[in-house]
């Protein structure tokens, strides 16, 4: 067999059988199917034309089986999260795969992914290995490829031709699909992150706030603690009138919840470095956010003590400059069962606060929250009050009902967290003003609409992957009108008031602060849901 050959074979193969996601998407848009049948069998036609073009660029004699193979596997894996969750690999998605942690990869390890990546990935893997390639001279060789690549490229061009109106509409108005497509997006998306990390030149971080001051006039020393959520949607929070009582604890506080924050991102690696930047949803990058100062750094230049504890994967960047502590493991997080428990972050927790006996103090308390798919992990036995509960990670094995049981759960630790946060808080209000920021990095879909967890583009992810849990309590010392920020709890708020609303709290004085964005300083025009 030639090497043409080989990638013919490979190329319709990926079409058939890596793309099922992508054609059922297309089937649902271009309705009826009988009327429509020409055109999807011709883009069934071009997606294999485009992937072979692809694959005879990049291959060529001793590194075709390799490249083939390598190509074979990652699809396969891909095609398991596309089909089963609905994920889209885009460069957000593989900058995520690269910062997760093996901990959090192996709760999506389970035997349909070993399916796919069998039946997928190793058995056309093990063909490709095994059959036997003419090799030919090299000018033969790139005389047939220069043929090859000029008939696929015809054949993309006659049939967009062909279907011409089809396309452009396609092209114009359905830009998502693309999202869809395997192996082509994926080896886009690579290429993206590559380009945007390792090939452009070198960051240099831009200072931020150094002019960051807190004035002498402010005698009262703050103790403010931010807990970062992990994928905690509004609308399984009792307090945003959920139906079941996921919040029985922090009912009982004096809190002040925010029924309608939004997120800045659908994913940790883009929220948690959005929310704590002060470029806003609209004026981030990942290349701004990293070549730039943050919040903590400029309340640090305020003199500030700023403390970062971890229980997830790791801060994304934002603690870099600041003390921080790894929670993951037992070594330093003493409350572990079958994973080491939010709760642990508090332990010794006073001893620092102690330590630190003048000036004011910022601990962020990153959690890992309701991570998913295996959401039963994330609570302690005693917590699972809704059952049944999903007790897999492979959420297609389970019912709506029982993945939102697991979740319900771990809503509920939450709530049993942010009251013993609460509580830390109330042991220090003698010495301080004490307030508890809780703020979610991004939502999460249970099997709406057919998706689940997170991570869609923003334009395309739906409202429970970007509708977030946020909520503040103060304690009773502390400085500001509580009850307008009451008056207005129901407004729109977003992940870009946080850095202004925390510079606020502790009452800095610097030019990149800005009083607009203050939740607590500013009062807001009606823009209720």
């Amino acid at each position: 067999m030639t090497n043409s050959k080989l990638v013919l074979l490979v190329s319709v193969f990926l079409m058939l059988f890596g793309n099922v996601t992508f054609f059922k998407k297309a089937a649902e848009i271009y309705t009826p199917l009988l009327n429509n049948i020409n055109f999807l069998g011709s883009v069934a036609l071009v997606l294999a034309s485009f992937i072979a073009l692809l694959l005879t660029l990049v291959t060529y004699k001793y590194t075709t089986k390799p490249l083939l193979i390598l190509i074979l596997l990652i699809s396969s894996v891909t095609s398991y999260f596309i089909d089963s969750y609905g994920l889209v690999i885009d460069d957000s998605m593989i900058q995520n795969i690269v910062q997760t942690n093996l901990d959090e990869s192996l709760d999506l390890f389970n035997l349909k992914l070993l399916g796919y990546f069998l039946v997928l990935g190793i058995l056309p893997s093990f063909f490709v290995y095994r059959v036997s390639i003419k090799n030919r001279p090299a000018k033969t060789e790139l005389a047939s490829k220069f043929k090859l690549a000029s008939v696929l490229l015809l054949i993309i061009i006659l049939l967009i031709f062909t279907f011409s109106k089809s396309y452009a509409s396609m092209f114009r108005e359905q830009k998502l699909l693309r999202y869809y497509t395997n192996p082509t997006y994926y080896i886009y998306s690579i290429g993206t992150y590559i380009n945007d990390r390792f090939l452009n030149d070198p960051v240099l971080v831009q200072a931020l706030g150094e002019d960051a001051k807190i004035s002498p006039a402010v005698t009262a020393r703050k103790l403010i603690i931010l807990v970062v959520g992990e994928a905690a949607r509004a609308d399984r929070f009792s307090l945003n009138g959920y139906a079941r009582e996921t919040n029985p604890l922090l009912k009982k506080e004096d809190i002040i919840n925010f029924s309608n924050m939004q997120s800045c991102g659908t994913s940790t690696a883009v929220s948690v470095p959005c929310m704590f930047s002060n470029l806003g949803r609209d004026g981030y990058s990942d290349e701004k956010a990293l070549s730039r100062q943050n919040l903590l750094d400029v309340l640090q230049h305020a003199g500030v003590h700023v403390l970062w504890r971890d229980d997830n994967s790791n801060s994304k960047g934002v603690a870099l400059r600041v003390p921080f502590e790894d929670f993951k493991s037992a070594e330093r997080n003493p409350v572990c069962d079958v994973e080491c428990r939010d709760e642990g972050m508090l332990v010794g927790l006073q001893e620092y606060i102690v330590e630190n006996n003048s000036g004011d103090v910022f601990i962020v308390l990153h959690q890992m929250g309701n991570h998913g798919p295996a959401y039963y992990k994330r609570y302690p036995k005693s917590f699972e009050r809704f059952t049944p509960a999903c007790t897999s990670s492979q959420l297609e094995q389970c019912s709506n009902e029982e993945i939102g049981n697991a979740y319900d759960n771990a809503i509920l630790y939450t709530d049993y967290f942010l009251s013993k946060v609460i509580g830390l808080l109330k042991r220090n209000t003698a010495q301080f003003e004490t307030a508890m920021i809780y703020m979610s990095d991004h939502g999460e879909s249970l099997g709406e609409n057919g998706l689940y967890l997170h991570g869609l583009p923003y334009l395309i992810a739906p409202r429970e992957q970007k509708h977030i849990a946020a909520l503040m309590w103060f304690g009773e010392k502390f400085h500001g009108d509580i009850n307008a920020v009451k008056a207005q709890s129901d407004y729109e708020f977003s992940h870009d008031n946080l850095f202004h609303t925390a510079l606020g709290l502790f009452e800095v004085e610097t030019t990149v602060y800005d009083n607009k964005k203050d939740i607590l300083n500013q009062r807001y025009p009606s823009n209720k849901r």
